[in-house]
């Protein structure tokens, strides 16, 4: 029997609730003394890069620990959990927080983490953490056993293929287009983007960079009305340029992360985690809906 071939599911329900668990207790370490290393064995991919490079940052500015420290609380967890064959294997986490800021049930958020592990004896890493509105939530397909499907990275079933979604979504925020539905993390980006593009005595350009290599891979469930939910990453690059004598003013969680001298421009560097609702081919609306984006700067070089 080849073990590699054989199609299971990624997890027992057990065995993710215990991967949540131990994801919360290493992020509230981490987030209360400012310490990257507490976490690293818990976060990998696109959440990996966002977190730690935050807490590193935080930690220059903040030798002594995080003074506004309140744990994070996930609760109320459903499991959406794939058969599949070979690794890496992943699952869906879907979470209530104690981070709403009202208590109107019908704005209440979930938080979705997908959970990522390369081997039998490796530990369980969040890849991706996304927050959606309850219209935003989606419905998985579900086998009579309960076990959610994977979505093909390549599938031509869908509007747009799963491992084709960076690279679109990277063309899409520089040239637009009709791939993706509009919203705030689409058209209303490409907005906010040209409104700021020059202003007097500053200029800003972008470049969009599909990121998809290791764990920052796409990774989708196909969900009930023949679509998919994937959640994926980009990498984009923001360059400020001052004119000549104007001067800029660096945030100090930035210059934390700073490499260079700052002295007519600064390029910042961000990863995006997205979710996203992919519809099926030939959909009456088939624009790829992005109801999500947590987004963080990773390094900042001035010149």
């Amino acid at each position: 029997m080849h073990g590699e071939r054989e199609i299971v599911p990624a997890a027992t329900k057990s065995e993710a609730a215990q991967a949540l668990e131990s994801f919360t207790a290493a992020y509230n370490k981490a987030d209360k003394a400012y310490d990257p290393e507490l976490s690293d064995d818990h976060v990998t991919g696109a959440l990996g890069a966002i977190n730690q490079a935050g807490l590193k940052a935080k930690a220059k500015n903040a030798a002594n620990g995080n003074p506004n420290h309140s744990p994070l609380e996930l609760t109320d967890a459903t499991f959406a959990i794939p058969k599949k064959a070979g690794w890496p294997r992943f699952f869906v986490a879907d979470t209530d927080s104690n981070r709403d800021v009202d208590d109107d049930p019908a704005k209440d958020t979930r938080w979705f983490l997908v959970f990522v592990k390369h081997g039998v004896d490796d530990p369980w890493k969040v890849a991706y953490l996304n927050i959606l509105s309850p219209g935003e939530v989606p419905e998985f397909k579900k086998d009579k056993d309960g076990f959610a499907t994977p979505a093909g990275l390549e599938s031509n079933a869908l509007a747009v293929a799963p491992g084709k979604l960076p690279a679109a979504y990277a063309t899409y925020l520089q040239d637009g287009g009709a791939q993706f539905a509009d919203g705030p993390h689409t058209s209303g980006w490409r907005t906010d983007r040209k409104k700021r593009e020059s202003s007097p005595g500053w200029s800003r350009q972008w470049v969009d960079q599909p990121e998809q290599a290791g764990d920052f891979a796409p990774l989708g469930l196909l969900t009930k009305d023949g679509g998919a939910f994937v959640f994926f990453a980009t990498r984009h690059f923001e360059k400020q340029t001052a004119s000549e004598g104007l001067k800029i003013t660096v945030p100090k969680d930035v210059e934390a992360l700073l490499t260079g001298q700052v002295k007519q421009s600064i390029t910042l560097e961000r990863v995006s985690n997205l979710a996203a609702q992919v519809p099926p081919k030939g959909a009456a609306k088939p624009g790829v809906v992005v109801g999500s984006r947590i987004m963080g700067i990773t390094s900042a070089e001035g010149s």
